[in-house]
Formats: C-alpha cells, sequence, structure tokens
C-alpha cells in the first residue's frame, strides 16, 4: 500500500488555535508506544526503512515504511499481531519484528538487498516514541459529485523519541500530519494549503525514524542535501509535462530536506546554501521549460527568487563572518567584527523560510509533481524532441551576454565585468587563502579600485544565464544521451560541455565572491579603518581570479553541442 502524506511542524504562536480545531467532538485521542529496530550501523535507515512495532489503542501493529517519491509518498505495510503472544514478549523484554511477514508484499524489493534471516538476528530496537496522537476525520464538504468520498485524516502528534539505551536522552515530538484516506489527490492539498494558511505550518520531510536515528547519534539535524541527478526519473520516451515534473521533482529533493533542517532551527551553513542551490536550479528549470507545461504557475518565481535573495543576502554575511574572517585572521589580519551588520538584516534563513507564501508555494509545487501529466494537452509530445532546441536558444541568449561584456571590454573597459547578486554553489564554502598572495598585499592596496563595476547589469545577465545553462543542461543531458546511445562520441562530446560549463560558473562564481567580499570590507573600512586588509587581499585575488574566469568562459563560448 501507497501512503500519501504531507506532514508540518507546528509553531508555537499558533498551537493554541490549531488544537481547538483539532480537538473536536468527533476526533479521537490515541497513546502510541512505537518502538523501532535497525541494526547498530542502522542499515536499514541507511537504505530508506523505517521498522517499528506500535501499540496503537489495544492492538499491536508491526509496520515497515520504504521507497516512495522521496517527498509524501511512501511504501507501506502493517500487520496486526497476536496480543498475547506480543505482551508476553514485551514483559520479557524479547520484543522483536517478524520480518518473514514481508515475503511476497509490496515492500519485498525494498528488502532484498538484506539476507532476512542475517537482518533479523542483528535488529535491534534503537529507540521508543511516546505520543499522544488527536486524530480527526475531514471530509470534502463542497457540493461536487463525489466529493463525498474525499476523505483526509488529520494527526497532531504531542510527545517524545526516546533513546531505546538511556533514557534520559529525549527528544520532543509536535507535529501535524495530512494523510489521504480516500479520493482525490487534490483534496489533500487544498486541505493542507488551508491550515498552512490559517496557523503558519511549515513542511517538514524528516520522519519519526530520522528524528530516532539523530537521537543516537547525538544529532539535532541531518546533514546538508545536495544535488543528486541519479534520482532524475526519465526514459527515452518521457513526454514534455511528464519531463518538467520530473525535473521539479529532482529540485524539491535537494529543496525540502534542507528547508525542513532550517524551520526546525539550524544554523548550519551548508543547509543555507544547499537550499538556496536548489532553489536556483528550480528556477532554472521552471522558467527554461516553462512551455512543456500548462499547469506551471508564474505567482512561483518571484516568491522563489524573493526567499533566494533572503537566504543569500543573510549567509553572505554569515559566512563571511563564520569563515572568511578567521580564514583572514589566521593570516595575520586584524580582527574586523561583523556581528552589527547580520544583527542589522533582521531577517534570518528559518525566517525566510518559514514565510507562508514560500511554504504555499512548496505544497503547490509537490502537487504539480505529484499530478497527472497525461492530461495536458502536450502530453503525446516527446520532451526528447524539443530538449535540444531549448538548451540551443539558453546557449545563445549566454553568447549575447558574453558578446555585450566582450564588446564593453573593447571600447575602453579594463577588465570583462563579471557580477552577480544571486548565484553561488559549493565553492562558497571554501575561500583559497594563499599565503604567497598574501604577503604582496598592503592593506591600502591601489589595486582595490581597479574592479570596473560601471555595467551590473550586464555581469548578472551573464551569470545568470550561465547558470541556467549549466542546470538545465544537467537536467537535460542524461534523456540527450539516450537518444545518442550509440553515438559514443557524442556522448564524450555532451559530458566535456557540462565539464566546460560547470568550471566556467565555478570559476565565475568565485570571481563574484571574492569581488562581493572585497566590496563589504571596503565598505566596512569606512567606519573601521582594518578591514582595508580585507579589502586589499581580496582584491589581489580577484586578478588571478579574472584571468581563470576569462579563460573559461572562452571556452564554453567556443564549444557547444547544441548549436
Amino acid at each position: 500500500m501507497q501512503e500519501i502524506e504531507l506532514k508540518f511542524l507546528v509553531p508555537e504562536s499558533r498551537l493554541k488555535g490549531l488544537m481547538r480545531q483539532a480537538r473536536v467532538k468527533s476526533s479521537e485521542v490515541t497513546q502510541l508506544a512505537a518502538h523501532y529496530y535497525d541494526t547498530p550501523d542502522q542499515q536499514l535507515a541507511e537504505a530508506g526503512i523505517g521498522l517499528r512495532i506500535r501499540k496503537e489503542g489495544d492492538a499491536w501493529v508491526q509496520t515497515i515504511k520504504a521507497g516512495g517519491d522521496g517527498i509524501a509518498a511512501r511504501l507501506e505495510h502493517n500487520a496486526v499481531l497476536d496480543n498475547e503472544q506480543v505482551q508476553a514478549m514485551f514483559d520479557n523484554n524479547t520484543l522483536m519484528p517478524d520480518l518473514t511477514i514481508y515475503k511476497n508484499t509490496s515492500v519485498a524489493p525494498a528488502l532484498a538487498e538484506f539476507k532476512l534471516k542475517k537482518l533479523a538476528k542483528n535488529l535491534t530496537r534503537l529507540y521508543v516514541t511516546d505520543v499522544e496522537r488527536t486524530t480527526r476525520l475531514l471530509v470534502d464538504d463542497s457540493g461536487n459529485d463525489g466529493d463525498a468520498n474525499n476523505h483526509v485524516e488529520m494527526a497532531y502528534d504531542y510527545g517524545e523519541i526516546i533513546h531505546g539505551n538511556d533514557d534520559t536522552q529525549r527528544d520532543a515530538i509536535q507535529e501535524i500530519e495530512f494523510e489521504l484516506v480516500s479520493g482525490d489527490i487534490d483534496f489533500l492539498f487544498a486541505t493542507a494549503k488551508t491550515w498552512c494558511k490559517r496557523y503558519k505550518l511549515c513542511l517538514s520531510t524528516v520522519t519519526k525514524a530520522e528524528r530516532g536515528g539523530l537521537l543516537i547519534t547525538e544529532q539535532q539535524h541531518s546533514p546538508a542535501v545536495h544535488a543528486d541527478l541519479d534520482q532524475l526519473n526519465i526514459d527515452k520516451k518521457i513526454s514534455m509535462p511528464a519531463f518538467v515534473r520530473a525535473a521539479v521533482h529532482n529540485c524539491l529533493l535537494q529543496i525540502l530536506p534542507n528547508s525542513s533542517a532550517i524551520v526546525a532551527g539550524s544554523e548550519e551553513d551548508d543547509h543555507a546554501l544547499q537550499l538556496y542551490i536548489g532553489i536556483v536550479r528550480l528556477q532554472a528549470a521552471l522558467q527554461a521549460f516553462a512551455s512543456y507545461s500548462d499547469e506551471i504557475n508564474p505567482d512561483w518565481l518571484p516568491i522563489l527568487k524573493q526567499t533566494a535573495m533572503l537566504l543569500n543576502e543573510y549567509r553572505e554575511l554569515a559566512h563571511l563572518a563564520s569563515h572568511i574572517e578567521p580564514n583572514l585572521q589566521q593570516q595575520g589580519a586584524p580582527t574586523v567584527d561583523w556581528t552589527t551588520d547580520i544583527d542589522a538584516l533582521k531577517i534570518t534563513p528559518k525566517d525566510a523560510v518559514s514565510a507562508n507564501d514560500f511554504q504555499l508555494t512548496l505544497l503547490e509545487l509537490i502537487a504539480f509533481t505529484m499530478s497527472d501529466p497525461s492530461l495536458e494537452p502536450q502530453a503525446d509530445q516527446l520532451a526528447i524532441d524539443k530538449l535540444a532546441k531549448t538548451l540551443s536558444k539558453q546557449q545563445a541568449k549566454l553568447g549575447k551576454a558574453l558578446q555585450r561584456l566582450q564588446s564593453k571590454k573593447d571600447v575602453g573597459s579594463d577588465n570583462i565585468n563579471i557580477e552577480s547578486n544571486d548565484l553561488k554553489d559549493d565553492d562558497l564554502q571554501s575561500v583559497d587563502l594563499d599565503d604567497s598572495d598574501l604577503e604582496n598585499v598592503d592593506s591600502k592596496s591601489d589595486d582595490i579600485e581597479n574592479i570596473d563595476l560601471d555595467d551590473n547589469n550586464a555581469e548578472h545577465e551573464l551569470h545568470e544565464q550561465l547558470t541556467t545553462l549549466l542546470y538545465i543542461s544537467e537536467l537535460a543531458t542524461p534523456l540527450l544521451d539516450k537518444k545518442k546511445s550509440k553515438k559514443k562520441k557524442a556522448k564524450k562530446e555532451s559530458k566535456r560541455w557540462l565539464k566546460y560549463l560547470a568550471k566556467a560558473q565555478k570559476t565565475l562564481n568565485k570571481y563574484h565572491n571574492h569581488k562581493m567580499y572585497q566590496q563589504r570590507y571596503q565598505l566596512k573600512s569606512k567606519t573601521d579603518s582594518i578591514a582595508l586588509y580585507g579589502a586589499g587581499w581580496f582584491a589581489a585575488m580577484l586578478v588571478r581570479d579574472l584571468k581563470r574566469t576569462e579563460k573559461r568562459l572562452a571556452k564554453v563560448a567556443d564549444s557547444s553541442v547544441f548549436r
């Protein structure tokens, strides 16, 4: 059986109002005590599997969850156990799951990589949950024919996760879930949106099993999730509407885990960075593939852009304070305090991600990926037939942006002017602090003023076009390679092209990042003269960065497999 549910964290300020709606006369309150099992090294968790035995009222139920789409749908198998046998094992502290019940079931493929007898011997109880669950059945009362069959179960959970071997280690649970019981999936999303608007709920992809795993490993949050193109599910015969849904889904697999960590309180730089990259990838896909589907909402892009901008503005300063400044100090630079600059922003990544318009947009995007592409007018058109043309157009846009900057240089600008306030990638995580560069930099270097800043619009356009081309090429190339499956040379050209794009974006991002840091130190020096050291150091870095950027942009300009 496939379980389709949406989970949200509940802000404390909205809890009382939410509980008034949850605890109505028709609602039920159940005490749930669940025991979660895995191997000591969490092999099941690594495979995306959760295994538990839970007392639900007077019954004991063994449940396994696995697979699914990584967002809202998962495979689930429930088996009601013999109460007397389970109680006897529980009393003797020998309660263990029975894995033999999964033979010839829908979850059997998820366990195929395990030898069940060996797995059963290695299982141990890692953690337990003690939860009070309030459930309420929500029925579609809009009056349309067939609506009476639309049922969603709302479940509010309040309790805690407890370490299996140390009951002093606990973590609080306070979340609400909406699960489709029967009917149209649109009713699930309409219901979730209504509650999300009213109570400012925030989507969470963190399962209780994942939280239990974090508890026993003494971690607050799971590591940041990076883009994973191996999870892009496409084939040669995929239609245009289905392809764009697959592309959006792939972006959401990066966005949702990182946004979930941030709304849960993570202040880790990598969560904010990977969320930012995921949003930029999604923007690129929605813009480039807008003509592939009639169901893309134009209102999504402004909200995504605003959220990305707020994330980026905060993390630029946070990264400067937590990474750049300590590294410069190791090289002998005086200390520059960025605390007041960060506080002046007022909006944190958690504020930006928790914003109701962003959360509602995420809900609509999830609904889009789960909608039926065969109902669209272009369902009979193959994506593979249009992708090359789409990429060729984007390549042409990049070429024009490069030509405009080159013409600026030819008429008197000393340097190609490359800047953007938008895009970063993993390169933000490190700063090259070369001792030889520092030795040659005077903190009052005249090079500070050498970077030409007279055409920010053209620079922004170049950065945007390059990044869009890279991200949509990454999404499209696996499908185009299927078309060229018999042409090994063509496939090699595609890989080489992506390599050129990735290197060009990396150097362009580094140039922009260093330029942005140089400008921040320069501006800071007006009120704190010791910031001139940082300004001078980054000015020297820009000279080197510019040469690398020009070289790699030239390779991109001279090559394309889509022309």
